[in-house]
C-alpha cells in the first residue's frame, strides 16, 4: 500500500494561497461574460494554431520552419491514457520505448529519453510522468540544441502545463472501467480580485492491469497562480507534487526471433516488487513589460526525485533448462534540478523589415545521487535469483539472498549558456529565422565507493537557420538547417571515474538535420497540414576503435530519412479529424562495434493513426480511429521482431451545458500486439480490449 500522502512545506504555503483565494471568492463578483463564453463555446478544435516550444515565442505553427506535433491531452485521456507514451501512440515517426521505470520515446529514429521539458524548463530526470496537470504535449522535431542545448538529437517533447485563466468555470471528473481503474480528479479556479487568477488540480488514480500482479497508485496536487502586480508586471507560480507507486513490469521475453507465445497477463516479476516515485517541480515566470512589443522574463524552475525500486526482472531465456533467467535489483535515487532563464523579447523594424528578437541567459545546476544493490549469486550460504517456468511462472519464487552494494556516486553538473535568435519578416512572402547558443558543460562525479573523482568540461555551438515562403495565403513551404551536440555525461547525468579507455575523454557527438516542408490551411483555414520531408544524422557516432578495441573514437554514423504528413481542424459542420502518417528508414551506417546496417531498435519504418471526430456543442457525440504500427525490432542486433499492429478505439458522449458523460471502448477487435520493448528479453503487450468511462461536472 502507498504511503499516506505528505505536504511539503512549499506544498502547504501554496495550499494556504489557493484556499484562501478560493474562500475570498465567495464574495467576488467575476464577470458574467467570461464564464458564459467558456461554458458556451467549447475548443473542439484539434489543432493548436500558436506554439511557443519551437521559438521561445508566441508564434504560428504555420511560420515555424520545422515540423512540431502537439497532442491536446483531452482527446487523449478519455480513452484512460495517463501515460506519456500512449498518449503519442500513432503520431508520425515517434514510438515509445518505455521501461517499467521512465517515460523513454524515439523521435525519427532518436533516443528522446533525456530530452523532456515541463513548459520549456529541462525535466530529464528519469522518473513516470502524470498527464492531469497537462494541457498538451509539443514535440518539437529535430535538433533543437539552439534554444534548449544538449541532447535533442530527434527532438523535444515539452509539456505544456494548465494554467489560470481568468473567468474559467471549475471541474469534476470521475473515471472508472476496465481493470479496476478508478480516479477522481478536481480542477479548480477562482478569481479573487481583477489581477489575481488561481488554479488547483488535485485528485487520486488507481489501477490494476491486465498484467498478473500488477497495480498502480497516482496522486496529484498541483496549484498555481497568475498575478498582475502592476499593468506591466506579471507574476506566475507553479507547483506540482506528483507520487506514483505502482508494480514494475518487464514484459515478457523474446524467443526464436518472435515474443514468446504466452498468456498477455504472463509475468515473471517477483510478488514483493515495487516502484515508488515522488517528484516535486515549483516554477516562477516573472513577465515585465519593458515597452510596446518588448518584454524581459526571468523563469526559475526547481525538481526534485526521489525514486526507490525493488525488482525482480528477466534477462531472456535458457533453452536448456526451458527456464526464464531473471535478476534481482535495488535503488535509491535522488535528482535535484535547478534552472534559471533570462530572456529579453522584442521587435524593431530596420530599412523595412520587422524583426522579432530573442536574447537569452541560461544558468543550470543538477544533481543526481544513484545508490544500486544486485543479488549476490555467489558463496556457499547465498541463494540465486530462481528463474521461472515460461508458461506457467511461480511468481512467490524470489531471492531470499542477501544484497550486495553494487554502486554509489554523486554527480554535480553546472551548464551555461548564450543565445539569441532572430525572427525577421522581409515581406508578405518571406520570413526567416537565424538562431546561435553557446553551451558549456561542466560534470563531476565521484564513486562513493572508491572515493575517486573525476570531471569533464564540455563546450558546443549550435546554430539554427530557417526560411519561409508563402507564395499563396494558405501555404507556406519551408526549409531548416539545425545542429545540436551530446556531451560524454549529459544523457543519465553521469560519468564512471577511472573508466578504461578514453570514454570520459571523448568530444560531444553532433547531429544535425535538413528538412523541407509545406504547412497548409484548407476549407476556408478550418483544416491544416503540415508535409515533412527530412535527413538527420549523427555523424560522429561512438563506437569501438577498429584498431584497438579498449578505446573508443568518433566515427560512426546514425542516419534517419523520412516523411510525414499530419492534418487536422474542422472538415465540415461538427465534424473534425486529427491524424497523421510517416514513414522513415533509420539505420546504423557505420559503426565497429557489430551493428552497421542495423535498423534502429523500437522504431518502425511506417506509423500513423486517423481519428473522426463528430462532435456538436451540446448533446450527444462520437469518435473513432485508428492506430497503426509498423514491423519494429527489439533491439539494435534486430534478432527480434514485433509484428506491425492496427488498432481501433471508439468513443461516444452526452454533453450539456453543466455536465460531460463519456465511454470509450480501447482496442475493439480485442488484437493482440506489443506496444514496445527495452531489449529482446523485456517486451511489453499491448492492453486487451477495455472499457473506460469518464463523467464531468462544471461549475
Amino acid at each position: 500500500m502507498p504511503a499516506p500522502f505528505r505536504f511539503s512545506p512549499v506544498s502547504l504555503g501554496l495550499c494556504t494561497l489557493l484556499c484562501a483565494g478560493f474562500a475570498s471568492a465567495a464574495t467576488t463578483v467575476l464577470p458574467a461574460t467570461a464564464i458564459s463564453a467558456q461554458a458556451d463555446t467549447p475548443d473542439d478544435d484539434p489543432r493548436v494554431k500558436q506554439t511557443s516550444t519551437a521559438t521561445r515565442t508566441a508564434t504560428p505553427v504555420r511560420y515555424v520552419p520545422q515540423a512540431i506535433d502537439s497532442v491536446k491531452t483531452a482527446n487523449v485521456m478519455d480513452y484512460g491514457n495517463n501515460d506519456l507514451g500512449k498518449a503519442l501512440s500513432g503520431q508520425p515517426n515517434i514510438s515509445s520505448g518505455a521501461d517499467t521505470r521512465f517515460d523513454s520515446l524515439r523521435i525519427r529514429g532518436f533516443d528522446a529519453s533525456n530530452d523532456f521539458y515541463l513548459d520549456g524548463i529541462r525535466d530529464d530526470s528519469q522518473y513516470k510522468r502524470d498527464l492531469h496537470n497537462i494541457e498538451r504535449v509539443d514535440v518539437l522535431k529535430g535538433p533543437a540544441a539552439v534554444l534548449y542545448g544538449r541532447g535533442s538529437q530527434g527532438g523535444i517533447i515539452n509539456r505544456v502545463s494548465k494554467l489560470p485563466q481568468f473567468g474559467r468555470r471549475s471541474t469534476l471528473e470521475a473515471q472508472g472501467g476496465s481493470e479496476d481503474l478508478r480516479s477522481l480528479y478536481a480542477d479548480l479556479s477562482t478569481d479573487p480580485s481583477d489581477n489575481l487568477s488561481l488554479r488547483l488540480n488535485m485528485g487520486n488514480e488507481d489501477q490494476n492491469s491486465f498484467r498478473d500482479g500488477v497495480d498502480g497508485n497516482r496522486q496529484l496536487f498541483a496549484p498555481s497562480m497568475s498575478w498582475q502586480l502592476t499593468p506591466e508586471l506579471n507574476w506566475l507560480v507553479q507547483y506540482e507534487y506528483s507520487r506514483y507507486n505502482r508494480t514494475p513490469d518487464r514484459g515478457i521475453p523474446g524467443i526464436n526471433g518472435r515474443p514468446a507465445d504466452v498468456g498477455r497477463d504472463t509475468t515473471y516479476g517477483g510478488e514483493h516488487d515495487f516502484i515508488d516515485d515522488k517528484s516535486q517541480s515549483l516554477r516562477s515566470k516573472l513577465s515585465y513589460e519593458l515597452a510596446d512589443n518588448w518584454q524581459l522574463r526571468h523563469t526559475l524552475g526547481v525538481f526534485k526525485l526521489n525514486s526507490d525500486f525493488d525488482n525482480t526482472y528477466q534477462t531472456g531465456y535458457d533453452k536448456k533448462t526451458g527456464k526464464v533467467t531473471r535478476q534481482h535489483w535495488q535503488q535509491d535515487l535522488t535528482t535535484r534540478n535547478v534552472y534559471n532563464n533570462l530572456e529579453l523579447e522584442g521587435g524593431f523594424d530596420t530599412f523595412g523589415l520587422e524583426h522579432r528578437l530573442l536574447t537569452g541567459l541560461e544558468l543550470g545546476s543538477q544533481r543526481r545521487d544513484p545508490t544500486l544493490y544486485n543479488a549476490a549469486t555467489k558463496g556457499a550460504n547465498v541463494l540465486p535469483v530462481p528463474g521461472l517456468d515460461l508458461y506457467n511462472p511461480d511468481r512467490s519464487l524470489v531471492h531470499r539472498g542477501a544484497m550486495t552494494l553494487f554502486s554509489s556516486s554523486h554527480t554535480e553538473v553546472e551548464s551555461r549558456a548564450v543565445y539569441v535568435q532572430d525572427q525577421l519578416r522581409l515581406n508578405d512572402q518571406w520570413q526567416l529565422l537565424a538562431g546561435l547558443r553557446y553551451d558549456t558543460f561542466d560534470i563531476e562525479s565521484t564513486n562513493n565507493l572508491t572515493r575517486l573523482t573525476e570531471d569533464r568540461d564540455s563546450h558546443s555551438t549550435s546554430p539554427r537557420l530557417g526560411v519561409v515562403w508563402t507564395p499563396l495565403q494558405d501555404h507556406s513551404f519551408y526549409a531548416s538547417w539545425t545542429k545540436t551536440f551530446s556531451p560524454v555525461g549529459g544523457g543519465l547525468i553521469g560519468i564512471t571515474p577511472g573508466a578504461a579507455g578514453n570514454t570520459n575523454d571523448l568530444s560531444p557527438e553532433l547531429t544535425k538535420q535538413k528538412e523541407i516542408g509545406v504547412k497548409s490551411d484548407w476549407l476556408d483555414e478550418r483544416l491544416s497540414t503540415t508535409l515533412a520531408v527530412y535527413e538527420l544524422e549523427l555523424y560522429n557516432r561512438r563506437t569501438t576503435d577498429p584498431d584497438d578495441p579498449t578505446k573508443t573514437v568518433l566515427s560512426g554514423m546514425q542516419r534517419s530519412r523520412g516523411i510525414e504528413l499530419t492534418a487536422a481542424g474542422n472538415i465540415t459542420g461538427n465534424w473534425y479529424l486529427r491524424g497523421g502518417i510517416g514513414v522513415q528508414d533509420a539505420t546504423i551506417v557505420k559503426d565497429n562495434n557489430g551493428q552497421e546496417g542495423k535498423r534502429i531498435n523500437n522504431v518502425a519504418k511506417r506509423n500513423g493513426s486517423l481519428f473522426l471526430t463528430w462532435k456538436p456543442h451540446m448533446g450527444w457525440y462520437a469518435e473513432t480511429g485508428l492506430t497503426l504500427e509498423g514491423d519494429r525490432f527489439a533491439d539494435n542486433a534486430n534478432t527480434t521482431v514485433l509484428p506491425g499492429y492496427g488498432r481501433w478505439d471508439a468513443l461516444v458522449g452526452l454533453r450539456q451545458k453543466d455536465w460531460d458523460l463519456r465511454a470509450a471502448l480501447n482496442n475493439i477487435t480485442d488484437r493482440t500486439y506489443y506496444a514496445s520493448a527495452t531489449s529482446a528479453a523485456q517486451i511489453q503487450p499491448g492492453a486487451p480490449r477495455s472499457l473506460v468511462v469518464t463523467g464531468t461536472y462544471s461549475f
